[in-house]
């Protein structure tokens, strides 16, 4: 199992720190197991395929763009082994290209959750899980709101039209439920975040030297998340050593 500490801030609010030192036997087992059904859901691609498909789409990004996609993806790793469903393709519908909205829509026993990941190098000044959490919650509130800088993209359109793909397998009322959503906002009808079951993720590379400071730092300072609101909130914080460790992953 994937090393990792949980917290309970509250009867809402909880906080998982991982540690990923390097991708061991078992995380490698892990990674064997779900990587097809996370990048393309049923699909009945080989490993080997999917693998050198990932490479190809990380080859000409921007070592900012790898490091995120990284970060997304163990985010959704953690969460299948814990039970999730994943109700989107880590792969882009459009071909190459970067998903607009949500970074994770998921469901578990009859709820949904929305996901929003932020990731970056210990070599960025003043890096911390608790700002990256902070960012993460605040581009979760404002997709909901109508009110993201990043563009007036309906982020429920997005996540329909992922979750209406044949191998995402996602049940109708699912599907009628974000639909309902996605009209509501092109109506100019409006979320509060308080109405959803939010995730939010941070992920710090250590550009190969191991460290848990990161992780002591989120472990001693997380009474900041009891601030998150939603009707369920996980924060969830990996500490890993590289992005090269799993691009060697993905090589083997």
């Amino acid at each position: 199992m994937i090393p990792i500490e949980t917290k309970i801030i509250s009867p809402l609010h909880e906080l998982h720190v991982i540690n990923i030192e390097s991708i061991d036997r078992d995380t490698t087992k892990h990674l064997d197991s779900l990587l097809v059904s996370i990048c393309e859901g049923d699909s009945g691609s080989e490993l080997k395929l999917v693998k050198r498909r990932l490479r190809q789409f990380l080859e000409d990004k921007d070592p900012k763009t790898k490091m995120g996609a990284a970060a997304e993806l163990f985010a959704h790793l953690y969460l299948k082994i814990s039970g999730y469903k994943q109700e989107f393709l880590f792969f882009n519908l459009e071909e190459g290209s970067i998903k607009k909205g949500f970074d994770g829509f998921f469901s578990k026993d009859l709820e949904t959750y929305i996901l929003e990941s932020k990731s970056g190098s210990i070599s960025s000044k003043d890096i911390s899980h608790k700002e990256k959490l902070k960012l993460a919650y605040s581009d979760l509130e404002k997709y909901v709101s109508g009110k993201s800088e990043k563009g007036k993209n309906n982020p429920w359109k997005n996540a329909y039209n992922h979750a209406s793909h044949i191998d995402v397998g996602t049940e109708k009322s699912i599907r009628k439920r974000i639909k309902n959503l996605q009209d509501m906002f092109d109506q100019g009808t409006f979320s509060k975040i308080g109405e959803f079951n939010i995730i939010t993720c941070s992920t710090i590379f250590l550009d190969g030297a191991w460290s848990t400071n990161k992780s002591s730092e989120i472990l001693s300072d997380h009474k900041f998340i009891s601030n998150f609101d939603g009707k369920t909130i996980k924060a969830i914080c990996l500490t890993k050593t590289s992005l090269s460790n799993f691009i060697d992953y993905l090589e083997k």
